[in-house]
This record gives structure tokens, sequence and C-alpha cells, in this order.
């Protein structure tokens, strides 16, 4: 878990105020598929409890875990990018409970309020920074010669 992916550190109060009236709180059982590489984004959630497995679908060999995601991370990015297409899949390695948002409604409030909207794009963005850095580690570590070189 990183400071810049949690809803606490990445928000200010009056921004996760707004965030939070959106949610709905839900629950997944391990082994849940939550999303799948290629299809439509058009939720996303906050993990409230448990954790869940981001994968890389790898041709002819199994995915690849790229991350684990826990208490208060934001799980799903590619809702937030046209074309609304999930980048990444994702399955929950134990019990989960989350809240979940519609990302056409949190889009829609984007719109109306420019500085929530920006709030939102930075958060976002620094979850997509990091998913890049951690995707590009794992698979060093997966592909590469001689690994990633970090120990």
């Amino acid at each position: 878990m990183t400071s810049t992916t949690t809803l606490a550190a990445a928000l200010p109060a009056e921004h996760r105020e707004r965030l939070m009236r959106l949610a709905r709180e839900v629950s997944f059982a391990a082994g849940v598929r939550l999303f799948e590489e290629g299809r439509r984004a058009d939720r996303f959630w906050i993990v409230r409890t448990g954790t869940v497995a981001l994968d890389l679908h790898v041709p002819g060999r199994r995915a690849a875990v790229i991350e684990s995601l826990g208490h208060g991370e934001l799980l799903g990015w590619s809702w937030h990018f046209p074309p609304h297409v999930w980048q990444l899949g994702g399955e929950t390695t134990s019990p989960v409970r989350a809240w979940e948002f519609d990302a056409e409604a949190v889009r829609a409030l984007c719109v109306r309020d420019p500085e929530f909207g920006h709030a939102i794009a930075v958060w976002v963005g620094r979850a997509v920074a990091h998913r890049l850095h951690a995707a590009r580690i794992r698979l060093l570590d997966l592909y590469a010669p001689y690994g990633s070189g970090c120990a």
C-alpha cells in the first residue's frame, strides 16, 4: 500500500466527502473475478478490508500478478480514461469489503466541479504511475534474465 494511492492521503476531506456520497458498500468472497483486461470499465472500488490481486495477461502463460491492493486503496483506474476499458484484471484473494462507485456518476461530478475533477485526476494519475512501476518491476522479475535487480 502506498500513501499516494490511499483515499485518505490522496484527497482533501471535502473531496473525499463528495466522492463518498456516491459510494455503495459491497462484499465479495475470495476468488471472485472483479474485472477482466479488455472489458468495459464502468465502476471502481476503494478497498475497505481484504486484498485484491491485479494481474496482466501474458500470451502463452498464466496471468502475471502485478500487485496486491488492500485497505484504503483505489482499485481500478481504467474507468477514468477513454475508451474506459480495463487495462489489468482483478481478483479477490481473500474476502473483500469495499466501497463501489459508478464511473459515469463520478465522471459527471468531475465535469460539474473542476476542482473536484482535478483532485480525482491527480489521485487516479498517481495510481496509474504506481501500477505502471509495479508492472515493470514484476515483469522484469518474471522475464528478464537477471530479474529487476531490486532486492
